[in-house]
């Protein structure tokens, strides 16, 4: 069964080499490739590709941003982000429904093993995003009762970067988000919360115990 594949990455170098790799596959194929967040959106909808490979940063719209708004139509479709992010990004990669994330400077092999696994519906991570993970899950504690129960996990996930004296541009890079989507989110928070100011929510947050980092 051959696996039906989508190339998103603004760079047609990187693209090049992908579709070389792919090339020599005989249960792949690269039935379409994207510049932009909103081109791969496009293509996943009119082409229905079993898995695309999601760059970040890209025009238009960010991967991960492309990503959550993919799987809000076709949740079948697999989503391997393939990054230069060593980063705690893959957590918003996870949140927002990939399959799995792998890094830019893997080896072939890694990459083809890593498609396969997430095409047929596992998990799959670079080593060192691996490690990543098992630190952060071993170091932080399990988060029981959020104190603000109203807010949905991404306005929590904010409240707490918020508390940590980001600002909104700071968000919007750390969270892989548009800054128009980063202040809305602000305003749901702070109507919410019935808070007037920035300096208020502040305040508020950290009496509750947020603003501490890896939360």
């Amino acid at each position: 069964m051959t696996i039906k594949i989508i190339i998103a990455d603004d760079h047609p170098v990187f693209r090049f080499g992908l579709r070389t790799l792919l090339s020599g596959e005989a249960d792949m194929a690269v039935i379409g490739e994207a510049t932009s967040g909103l081109e791969a959106i496009n293509l996943a909808d009119s082409l229905q590709p079993d898995l695309i490979l999601m760059d970040i940063n890209m025009p238009d719209m960010n991967g991960i941003e492309a990503t959550r708004q993919i799987l809000q139509h076709h949740p079948a479709i697999a989503i391997l982000i393939i990054t230069m992010f060593e980063d705690d990004t893959v957590f918003t990669a996870l949140r927002a429904g990939a399959r799995g994330y792998i890094l830019k400077g893997a080896e072939g092999e890694e990459t083809l093993r890593a498609i396969r696994a997430a095409a047929g519906g596992e998990a799959i991570f670079s080593p060192a995003i691996a490690q990543r993970l098992t630190r952060h899950f071993a170091q932080t504690p399990a988060q029981t009762d959020y104190p603000f129960p109203e807010l949905t996990p991404r306005e929590q996930e904010i409240l707490n970067l918020i508390a940590q004296g980001l600002t909104n541009n700071a968000i919007a890079e750390r969270l892989a988000l548009s800054p128009k989507t980063v202040r809305n989110l602000v305003s749901n928070i702070f109507s919410k919360l019935q808070v007037t100011d920035r300096s208020e929510v502040i305040i508020k947050a950290r009496e509750a115990g947020l603003g501490q980092a890896d939360m």
